[in-house]
């Protein structure tokens, strides 16, 4: 995401992702995996909606761990791990970040945490 021109935050826990996002100047977008430590994701994204509810949470995960999680899906866009999802989701960012500031020609150095 660097090389493509983003300034990116790397969390390393739940806890330092709540910091930056709700404490600090928010960012353009939130790429979340939901492997992080010390985190459950579906308390983790309830505690973010209700913060933040106007942040863009792309979550990249496997989907199927997410069958029987409904409100989760229409809250988020999820972005299948596989061998090529690198280009799915940053595709995915780029059209989230393009439909946030319509009439842009492109977004410079959007700041995304990850």
């Amino acid at each position: 995401m660097t090389a493509d021109g983003y300034r990116v935050r790397l969390a390393e826990n739940g806890r330092e992702l709540i910091k930056w996002v709700c404490h600090e100047k928010a960012p353009d977008l939130l790429i979340l995996d939901p492997d992080l430590p010390d985190a459950e994701e579906t308390d983790l994204i309830k505690k973010l909606q209700e913060r933040i509810p106007y942040l863009p949470v792309v979550i990249h995960t496997f989907i199927s761990d997410y069958a029987g999680y409904s409100e989760m899906l229409k809250a988020a866009v999820f972005v299948e791990k596989k061998g090529s999802s690198i280009e799915r989701l940053k595709q995915v960012v780029a059209d989230i970040l393009e439909i946030s500031n319509p009439g842009s020609e492109s977004i410079r150095s959007p700041e995304c945490v990850i």
